[in-house]
């Protein structure tokens, strides 16, 4: 039986994590609460929605929950470039990188399950 582990988009959402933690690090200790908090959260929401959506029983579910990692994902994209304005991150290219193709998976693994006509 395959699970969310057998999605590259889960696969690579988790690598994103760990990116944002990394370069989240070194923001001002005054963001912890603040923007540090908020992008790691909306991080850790997309492989976490992922994994959620593939343990539910119906495709409509699954979509749905995937729908909500694409918002997490563009939640962290705007965060990202609000951090590189505010001079707390140099180079967001890596980083936006990796969002542009979770977000490329993201609607593809939608389209093909939209098609399988499943529930």
């Amino acid at each position: 039986m395959k699970t969310h582990h057998d999605l590259d988009v889960w696969k690579f959402s988790i690598e994103l994590v760990e990116d944002i933690y990394q370069v989240s690090m070194h923001f001002p200790k005054e963001e912890i609460y603040g923007l540090t908090s908020q992008l790691r959260r909306a991080a850790v929401s997309i492989p976490s929605n992922i994994a959620e959506g593939a343990a539910r029983q119906s495709n409509k579910e699954f979509i749905q929950f995937l729908y909500i990692a694409l918002g997490s994902l563009s939640e962290v994209e705007t965060q990202v470039f609000i951090a590189l304005k505010l001079g707390f991150i140099q180079n967001i290219d890596k980083i936006n990188s990796k969002i542009v193709d979770i977000k490329k998976m993201l609607l593809g693994l939608i389209k093909y399950i939209k098609g399988r006509h499943i529930e």
